[in-house]
């Protein structure tokens, strides 16, 4: 069972962290290990549970948020791709975009659809979350470094202003949505791993926030909705409230998360993200030796 008190501490962590890079799912296993929420904690690796519908209800508000605040954009975006397909080119800007944000959800929709469950049920135990939290701190880091290091062999300004439809490549699209796949594991960050490989393929840190939050709104949402189903059928009347409640809590947390990042990204790094993944792991595999959980 799920309380009204823990639906809405799990729901504003989820819109919080699913956005800034430092692992949603990695956080929804950790807090309820640190705070002795022992049932929600099995729930979590279980193969079935209400925790599932829970995350369902999730993942739908926040995808919802993202939609709200990118309304221009896709609809541009949306407008866009049929252009391209009744002119059969990519001249249009928004329509060549559509096509990125295509192919760049295919790897990662594909995969998520056959091993989430999985890599859920086995991944998300509180080492693993500590392991991959650390390792997700280095991959910011890096991606960090080696804008900067870019940043000195071509100059400021070409290293830091670049336009996301001119500098992106279809294959470079591919490689991003490949990347998506490393949020299966519990605490590696979605938008983590994406803005790194952004800024990898030349984007800077606004342009590669941006495709990261506009590439992970289908597979969001459109995970939420495929499961949907599940928190109308198999769940227990006694839950659906404090879910109900932690959705609406995600969805306003995810909106406000994505509003301050927007802007955070035009003139700050990840770094920060990264030194509180590594800050973060470091202490809590001290308190599991503390507390012999391991």
């Amino acid at each position: 069972m799920i309380t009204y008190f823990q639906a809405i501490i799990l729901g504003l962590l989820q819109g919080v962290t699913e956005l800034f890079p430092i692992s949603s799912l990695g956080h929804s296993v950790l807090l309820p290990w640190v705070l002795n929420w022992h049932g929600i904690l099995a729930s979590e690796s279980r193969g079935e549970s209400f925790f599932l519908s829970f995350l369902v209800v999730l993942h739908v508000a926040t995808g919802l948020a993202l939609v709200i605040y990118y309304r221009d954009t896709w609809w541009r975006v949306i407008k866009g791709f049929f252009t391209t397909v009744q002119q059969r080119n990519l001249d249009s800007s928004d329509g060549r975009l559509a096509w990125l944000l295509i192919i760049a959800t295919i790897p990662a929709g594909a995969t998520g659809l056959i091993f989430e469950h999985s890599f859920r049920v086995l991944f998300a135990k509180p080492l693993a979350a500590i392991i991959f939290l650390f390792v997700n701190g280095l991959i910011l880091l890096t991606g960090d470094h080696y804008l900067k290091h870019r940043s000195a062999g071509q100059g400021k300004m070409s290293a830091t202003v670049t336009n996301l439809n001119q500098t992106l490549t279809f294959p470079r699209a591919v490689l991003i949505g490949f990347a998506q796949i490393g949020a299966l594991f519990a605490g590696i960050s979605r938008s983590g791993v994406t803005m790194v490989s952004g800024l990898y393929s030349g984007l800077n840190h606004e342009d590669a926030a941006r495709f990261s939050f506009l590439l992970a709104t289908p597979i969001i949402l459109g995970a939420g909705i495929y499961k949907l189903p599940d928190f109308f059928s198999n769940l227990d009347t006694g839950v659906r409230g404090p879910i109900l409640v932690g959705g609406l809590v995600t969805g306003v947390a995810a909106y406000l998360s994505v509003r301050f990042l927007d802007k955070y990204f035009r003139d700050k790094t990840l770094k920060p993200f990264g030194v509180y993944c590594i800050g973060l792991s470091v202490a809590l595999l001290l308190l599991g030796l503390i507390r012999g959980s391991f």
